[in-house]
């Protein structure tokens, strides 16, 4: 089971950033272009979104249950976890960066729902969704990075 919740968290972060660039190209160019924030924008934030709290999920679930989170911290103490830049990256930084990027898309998300222009919306959703995008990307483990480097998929 660890193995196929791994498979799909890592699937699901293609789907996030896929969903995150369209998302912010939609932005950007509705502001460019000055359109009113419409049914595509909404749905696009929102399968986002729910992408993303998919994610955090099985995530947090890896992070509970499997070898490189909280067994780590169990079984060799914090200290140590913090010592070694593999342990450190799944128990703190990985998971640190990815609920802050979480927390921002859910933000983004929810300044699209208020009463307020469409240039705003576009606009809070474009800077919101681009800082969670960058986060994202600095805080997986891709397989260049040495030592902490995950496959593709």
């Amino acid at each position: 089971m660890y193995n196929f919740l791994l498979e799909l968290h890592s699937i699901l972060r293609w789907i996030i950033i896929l969903l995150a660039v369209v998302a912010i190209v939609r932005s950007g160019s509705a502001m460019a272009a000055r359109k009113p924030f419409g049914a595509g924008d909404k749905k696009t934030g929102l399968f986002l979104m729910i992408a993303a709290h998919i994610t955090l999920v099985v995530g947090l679930y890896l992070w509970l249950f499997g070898p490189l989170g909280l067994a780590n911290i169990r079984n060799l103490g914090f200290g140590e976890v913090m010592k070694d830049r593999t342990y450190r990256f799944f128990a703190v930084e990985h998971l640190f960066g990815m609920l802050v990027a979480i927390a921002l898309i859910t933000v983004g998300r929810a300044a699209s729902k208020k009463n307020i222009s469409d240039g705003s919306k576009h606009k809070r959703t474009f800077w919101f969704i681009l800082a969670a995008l960058l986060i994202i990307l600095a805080t997986v483990p891709w397989p260049f990075m040495t030592g902490i480097g995950r496959p593709w998929l």
